[in-house]
This record gives C-alpha cells, sequence and structure tokens, in this order.
C-alpha cells in the first residue's frame, strides 16, 4: 500500500532499483505465483528475469560484475520479491548468503573464481550448516572432512538445503580435526568448503547425492533438499578463506544478514496479506454494508498495519547497522523474531477477514497461511533469536556492582 512500509533517506539510484523489482513483482510475480505453488513448480521463468535485472549480483561489487548496493538494498528487494511469492526470495537468499561469505571471507583466487560468475546467475549458490539430528545445535556437526595430501574427504550428512538441487555451489560447514588437537572447542574445529557442482538430483558429482524434493507444507516452488558426502573428494583450495578451523565464524556471519534476510521476507508476506485483507474487507458485505465498515475489522486492519510498519522500521534498521560497518547480531535477531512473528499474526488475521473463503484454494490468502510458518524457523527459531537477544542485552548492561 502507499502508506505502508515506506523507507526515508534512500538515494535515487536506490528508489529506481526498487520501483524496477516492484514492477516486476506486479507483473511477473504476482499474477502467476499462486498457480506455480500448487504445482511445486520451480519459477524458472521468474529467476530468469531477475537475473537480468540483476538481482543476483545486487550486493556483489562492482569489480566483479556485481551492482555494489548495500544489506539494506537487498533486503528492501527482496522485502518486495516476498510480497509477490516468498519461495522466490529465498531462491536469492541462499545465492546471495554464499556471494556474500566469498566476499568477506574468501581467497583472492576464490573470489576471482566464483564472483563474477554469481553475479551474473550462471553460479548459482546454496549453503549447508543444519544435520538430520541436530536442529539449532551446530555445535554438534558430525560431518566430517579429513586431509589427504592436497584434497580433503568429506563424508556426512546435511539438511535444509534451500537451492540444493537447482544450486551449482554449495558452502558446505563440517568438522575438520587437521591442526586442531583433541579438546578443542567444537566452534573451532569447523570448516566451510566450497562444493561445485552439477545441477539436479541423484550423484551430481562423485561421492555427492542430492536426494529429491522434500516435500513441505509451504514454501514450494524452491528445491529443499538433503546433501549426502560419501567420500566427497574437495581441492585443498575450496576451503572458504584458504585456512581450516574458521567455518563457524564465516557461517555466523553469513547468518546474521540472513536474519535480515529473513526479517525482510516476514516484512514483504506481512504486507500482501494486508493489501488482501484490506481489499477484500472492503468487497465483502454483511449485515448491509462492507464488513469494513464493521468496527470489529476496523480494529484488525489497524492492529495489522501497525504490525506491518514496527516489523518493516526494524528490519531497516538492522540493515542499515550492518552497513555502517557495525555488529548487529542484536538488531538482526530482534528483526528477525518481530517480524516472522508478526507476519504470521496478520497473515491469520487476513485469513480470518476472508472468512471461509480464506479456506479456499482460489484465493492468495490460503497460500501465506501456509507460507508464513517456515519464517518462525528459518534462520534460527524464535526462542534461539531470544538467547542472542538476551546474551547481547545482558553484555550492553551489565550490572556494575
Amino acid at each position: 500500500m502507499a502508506r505502508l512500509a515506506q523507507t526515508h533517506g534512500l538515494t535515487d539510484v536506490q528508489q529506481e532499483i526498487l520501483a524496477t523489482v516492484r514492477d516486476f513483482v506486479d507483473k511477473e510475480i504476482i499474477p502467476v505465483a499462486t498457480e506455480l505453488e500448487h504445482r511445486d513448480e520451480y519459477p524458472q521463468q521468474i529467476v530468469d528475469g531477475l537475473k537480468e535485472l540483476g538481482v543476483f549480483g545486487l550486493m556483489i561489487p562492482e569489480e566483479y560484475g556485481g551492482l555494489g548496493e548495500s544489506l539494506l538494498t537487498y533486503a528492501l528487494c527482496v522485502e518486495e520479491i516476498a510480497r509477490g511469492w516468498m519461495s522466490v526470495s529465498g531462491i536469492i537468499n541462499t545465492h546471495f548468503i554464499v556471494a556474500y561469505m566469498l566476499k568477506q571471507h574468501g581467497t583472492q583466487e576464490q573470489k576471482e573464481d566464483f564472483l563474477p560468475r554469481m553475479a551474473a546467475g550462471e553460479t548459482r549458490g546454496a549453503f549447508s550448516m543444519s544435520e538430520p539430528g541436530l536442529g539449532s545445535d551446530v555445535s554438534a556437526i558430525t560431518s566430517k572432512a579429513v586431509k589427504d595430501g592436497d584434497e580433503y574427504v568429506l563424508n556426512g550428512q546435511k539438511m535444509w538445503l534451500t537451492n540444493g538441487g537447482t544450486s551449482t555451489l554449495v558452502a558446505v560447514l563440517v568438522r575438520s580435526d587437521e591442526g586442531h588437537p583433541e579438546g578443542t572447542a567444537p566452534h573451532k574445529s569447523m570448516t566451510t568448503f566450497l562444493v561445485e557442482k552439477e545441477p539436479g538430483f541423484g550423484e551430481v558429482r562423485p561421492g555427492l547425492t542430492i536426494p529429491g524434493k522434500i516435500d513441505k507444507m509451504g514454501y514450494k516452488g524452491v528445491d529443499t533438499t538433503e546433501l549426502i558426502m560419501d567420500g566427497l573428494r574437495i581441492p585443498a583450495n575450496r576451503v572458504l578463506g584458504g585456512v581450516t578451523g574458521r567455518g563457524f565464524y564465516q557461517m555466523m556471519d553469513g547468518v546474521e544478514v540472513g536474519r535480515v534476510n529473513v526479517a525482510a521476507r516476514g516484512c514483504g508476506v506481512a504486507q500482501r496479506a494486508f493489501e488482501l485483507g484490506v481489499s477484500y474487507a472492503q468487497q465483502r458485505h454483511t449485515f448491509g454494508k462492507a464488513i469494513a465498515q464493521h468496527q470489529a475489522i476496523q480494529f484488525k486492519l489497524a492492529e495489522m498495519a501497525t504490525k506491518v510498519e514496527a516489523a518493516h522500521a526494524m528490519m531497516v534498521n538492522a540493515a542499515r547497522k550492518k552497513d555502517s560497518g557495525e555488529r548487529n547480531d542484536l538488531e538482526a535477531g530482534m528483526a528477525k523474531y518481530l517480524a516472522s512473528e508478526y507476519c504470521k499474526e496478520v497473515v491469520e488475521d487476513a485469513f480470518r477477514i476472508h472468512g471461509g473463503y480464506g479456506f479456499s484454494k482460489e484465493y492468495e490468502i490460503e497460500r501465506l497461511y501456509r507460507e508464513a510458518p517456515m519464517l518462525l524457523i528459518g534462520e534460527g527459531t524464535a526462542e534461539i533469536q531470544k538467547m542472542i537477544i538476551g546474551r547481547r542485552l545482558l553484555e550492553e548492561y551489565r550490572f556494575q556492582g
């Protein structure tokens, strides 16, 4: 809507980029999103359009063929894309996190090799931390890399890869005890490997298998998969940054900006839910007048709009904090937590406004109702965010007794 989720202080270039993305979303994504989602069909035409717009290289420096834009610009674009279809923003997010990790932590050779291809959308990224038995406990990773001459041999099973099938480059976090004596803290003996592969399913390179897509309640279209490594051999020059033992910190840096992205997705989905709710409330009549004229519905719309505004403001603050070069884990955690929770609530209120029709697959709100829950767990659950927020607050407000 014209008055909701506005961002002040944007440059002319930022405004032009956002206007272009918004126009693409309105014309190319929203009209086809629900149909593609119901078929669980990968949105290839949409992805090709975003490649032409340069979205895959939005934050990649100009020297590597990207647009060199800020995290704020990227987050606002994600907000617009998620307003059209959240699955598309997920395709962009995992690619973006890998590109960000390469930009921040990669060797010069790795940057020159991968970033130009990623900016063009020719190489598409995915990243992998989680495993079947660990959930949010990253320190419990059991997948392992063992040094063998000039290579490492990787074994283990990873879980919940967005873009697992369509990606051609996966940043994989595994244990690497080589060079780290027994008793070393788990997070100091983890390494990120840059694994190149063919797109598709099955054995995509010797020792690496991507089983078929995981069937999900929502967040369809995008492929979510497992990753199985069985004697996967990776050259030593594919260790991110060239040094083992830094993988945990590299991944956490990537996830931190990823949380801003998830907050932006929550803002976009919530904004679309509000648009659908306020529109339907003016079309649907009961007791002789539009339901928007009933005070109960007006109260609901007021609460929804306020939540959209609050979540957007926190997301923008977290992005600007990171762009300034400051630590933003507190702001990112707060933004992700609030935006995902508010998104769920706004979507549910829009669903209630639609009444029985909200339960019908003919109405877009049904899709949003199934998509919103993913944001509650993606990039860390609400409980994980609260732990991060609580610890940071105790650092900032340490009792001086």
